[in-house]
């Protein structure tokens, strides 16, 4: 992959995670709204009442199908097949959020415990978690998705 076009999948990645982060962080708050104060984690296995990091679970794991998904359709240079190889990439992405986000809630609950913040601190949390979550897998997508002549020929 040429250093410009590495660039330019940076680039759109990080735009990706600016706009997803905002967007995600704006739904979230529709279903937290009667909420005051939320704990980031609780020490349980299930949660019986909503946390940052158990709302992140959930949106890391539906982010990580729909991007790789609509990242792949968006491709508008020679691509992969989606099956396998896009429909293998999204239930790899699936697993990869799934287990950072969900080791993160785990070590994060045993190093600080239950900690409460309001509903505007916790939209930016769940928010900022989208967004980087959104640019890596846009990244990754295009990059593991488009063929590149230059792999070809060296090949």
């Amino acid at each position: 992959m040429t250093k410009l076009k590495q660039t330019k999948l940076l680039k759109g990645a990080i735009t990706t995670g600016i706009i997803n982060a905002f967007i995600n962080g704006g739904i979230q708050y529709f279903f937290l709204k009667d909420l005051k104060v939320i704990p980031i984690s609780v020490d349980a296995i299930t949660n019986n009442i909503p946390t940052v990091l158990g709302e992140a679970v959930s949106l890391a794991i539906s982010l990580s199908i729909l991007l790789t998904v609509v990242a792949y359709f968006t491709i508008k240079e020679k691509k992969v097949k989606f099956f396998p190889t896009a429909f293998w990439l999204a239930i790899k992405h699936v697993f990869f959020t799934f287990g950072v986000i969900t080791s993160l809630a785990v070590l994060w609950q045993k190093n600080m415990g239950t900690i409460e913040v309001s509903l505007i601190t916790a939209l930016i949390i769940i928010g900022l978690i989208a967004g980087l979550i959104s640019g890596v897998i846009n990244y990754l997508t295009l990059k593991e998705c488009t063929i590149n002549n230059e792999d070809t020929i060296s090949n």
